[in-house]
């Protein structure tokens, strides 16, 4: 009550502060009130909503001025085009270069981690199996782009992100709720979109060493630049090399099939590449690549060194013409590769080979009327996948066609957008979505939206021997959601309601009801229906030296079909983080929160909450040089992600950059 109290006083006054910020505060009064709205309207955890709610609103008002671009970049992934982020109506985040450099993060994981909406599982160190779950959909429920090539494993169906290499990212960008209408299968949960460095302006040199606990090594390098003139030709290269000796990533009391007490480090090389030449005004080739490699153990019992080896590669050439004033076409032909071996014994039935080939072909166009902007898309996808389990290698393809209308009119945002989807394997599909945002001010937008999704069934669904059902069907999404956001350039409020539906979702089953299906073996299949639905808050404010962001998720992702919480999800998670800057020094603490979740689907094995504080600084001692440390997991906690499976402890990481300004 005491949140409340403060809100409502908020709300109805603001006498003690000075008239010279009282226009900014009826902007943030505003949408304290329909914050308030929404967070009494819904279910979840309302108390502890609230209280970050009032914190946010009782901030100090006198902010320093922000760059333009501090919360208003230039975003792409949600409507395919380049777009402000203030005229997106898809709940979007960015992370800017300047962020990952700070951060100090080692992996993208660690970095996605700290993100709202997103929450992550580890089976062991950094270069153990990974998930990423966006607003509480599965990881096969969520797409993931580089530079626009889609990336993942037909087998799986989900990306494999210890083989990303975080030091070949400029920036990334997250898009949450359905995408589906825009790329196609498996924009459930969202999409998620790494950019990799660019060349631009004077030829520009960088580097980067560090060191920490686990004989831990990170070194990279890279150079970019452009000639400029009416036949520029740009041009970004960087190369990247991790090593670490790692911990064991099982835990006593694991399975003894699992459990093995050795270090399971990870060894990953990468090198990532952008070319780009103006053949004259408004026409524009390019090719940009990415190859990484990981060799990593993990744990399969005692009496063997247990080993992933994992490949991803992608490349895409690109031709972009204006064409006419008003239109913009592009012309992309795209290849990824994710191909993974696992050795867990001696000899051929020790060893499993799982390989998926994706090639895309899309032709994009862009054409203004007026300030709207209306996209006609047609693409072709074909996945290939070769593996050692018998029955699982094959292929399949997809055509599809897009065509979406993005309308601004004074005070008005909305869009409207369809697909349909032919696969070769599942069948035809059409997904809709449909969104409106009404600006109340400069600084004060309101939106809201419905979309439809699907998620096709992977290979494994499909094919996989006494696992799989071939007639299995997509997954299908409905989600609704609304927002208030609130952005004077100095601060920014956001907060999210959203409800996502999904039916025929795929989940094993012990006793399987396909007729004919061999007794005593279960199989996977469309038998379940899931909610998401919850709220994200968020909030960034900058005033004098420091940097205050935090973000809260309550939320309450289930499986409708036998009412229990999804699997390594939690009702609740938080992100809280505060920087300090003075001169050539950066000092920051970050405070990753999250409630306890089940490791099993019958919610009998509980996995409980953590709170991690990490503490992180860099200092330029000299025109292009600076030094970072970073120390996590301060207070040492022991927690799980997984059950049975070791997570960091306390670690210290150094790190030398050399930036040429």
């Amino acid at each position: 009550m005491f949140a409340i109290r403060m809100a409502h006083g908020y709300l109805r006054s603001s006498s003690s502060v000075p008239t010279s910020v009282q226009s900014g505060l009826r902007g943030r009064r505003l949408v304290a009130y329909y914050l308030l709205k929404i967070i009494m309207t819904h279910a979840v955890s309302r108390h502890a909503a609230l209280t970050s709610l009032a914190l946010a609103i009782a901030a100090p008002a006198a902010f320093a001025q922000a760059t333009p671009d501090t919360f208003d970049p230039i975003v792409v992934t949600a409507n395919r085009y380049p777009q402000h982020l203030s005229e997106v109506l898809s709940d979007t985040q960015t992370i800017s270069s300047e962020d990952i450099a700070r951060s100090g993060a080692g992996t993208l994981i660690d970095l996605l981690q700290k993100q709202r909406g997103i929450e992550v599982n580890r089976s062991g160190g950094p270069g153990t199996n990974s998930s990423v779950f966006i607003r509480g959909a599965n990881s096969n429920q969520n797409i993931v782009l580089v530079d626009g090539v889609r990336i993942g494993s037909a087998t799986s169906g989900a990306a494999n992100w210890s083989a990303l290499p975080l030091s070949s990212i400029d920036h990334v960008e997250i898009v949450y709720g359905p995408l589906s209408t825009m790329y196609g299968a498996d924009a459930v949960g969202g999409v998620i979109q790494i950019f990799t460095k660019k060349g631009d302006g004077a030829t520009r040199f960088s580097a980067f060493a560090g060191y920490g606990r686990d004989n831990t090594r990170q070194a990279e390098a890279s150079v970019a630049g452009s000639t400029g003139g009416n036949n520029s030709f740009s041009y970004a290269l960087t190369a990247g090399k991790e090593k670490s000796d790692g911990f064991s990533a099982s835990k006593l009391g694991a399975p003894t099939y699992t459990y093995n007490p050795d270090k399971d480090g990870y060894d990953k090389e990468s090198v990532s590449g952008q070319f780009g030449y103006q053949m004259a005004k408004g026409h524009d080739v390019g090719l940009v690549f990415l190859n990484s490699k990981l060799d990593a153990q993990y744990d399969a019992g005692s009496n063997f060194d247990a080993r992933n080896y994992n490949k991803q590669e992608s490349a895409s050439v690109f031709t972009k013409n204006q064409f006419l004033p008003n239109w913009t076409s592009e012309l992309r032909y795209a290849q990824a590769k994710d191909k993974q071996t696992s050795v867990s014994a001696l000899g051929s039935s020790g060893r499993s080979q799982f390989d998926t080939k994706q090639t895309d072909i899309s032709w994009q166009n862009d054409i203004l009327i007026g300030r709207d902007t209306l996209q006609l898309l047609g693409e072709y996808r074909d996945e290939d996948v070769v593996s050692s389990t018998k029955g699982l290698s094959g292929g399949r393809n997809t055509k599809s066609f897009a065509a979406s209308y993005n309308l601004v009119r004074g005070a008005h945002l909305a869009s409207i957008s369809g697909r349909r989807d032919d696969s070769s394997a599942f069948g035809t599909h059409n997904t809709g979505s449909v969104a409106y945002g009404y600006r109340f001010s400069n600084t004060l937008r309101a939106n809201a939206s419905y979309g439809t999704s699907f998620r096709a069934p992977t290979f494994n669904d499909l094919y996989y021997p006494d696992f799989g059902i071939p007639t299995n069907k997509p997954e299908k999404g409905r989600n609704a959601e609304i927002g208030l956001h609130y952005n004077d350039g100095q601060s920014q409020l956001s907060a999210i309601y959203y409800h996502n539906k999904i039916t025929d979702m795929i989940n094993y089953v012990s006793a399987c009801p396909v007729i004919g299906w061999k007794p005593g073996y279960g199989c996977s299949t469309n038998v379940d229906k899931a909610l998401l639905e919850g709220v994200t808050l968020a909030g960034a404010h900058k005033f004098g030296a420091f940097n205050v962001s935090g973000n809260i998720d309550l939320q309450d992702p289930r499986n409708e079909s036998i009412d229990k919480q999804l699997t390594l999800r939690a009702k609740k998670h938080a992100n809280f983080a505060v920087d300090y800057t003075t001169g050539p020094l950066t000092a920051g603490t970050e405070w990753q929160l999250s409630g306890k979740r089940f490791g099993d689907t019958a919610n009998k094995t509980t996995l409980g909450g953590y709170g991690l504080l990490n503490l992180y600084t860099t200092y330029q001692f000299a025109r292009d040089w600076s030094v970072l440390a970073r120390w996590n997991n301060i207070t040492n906690k022991d927690y799980e992600l997984s059950r049975f499976y070791a997570t960091p402890r306390s670690n210290l990481f150094v790190g030398v950059r050399y930036g040429m300004k």
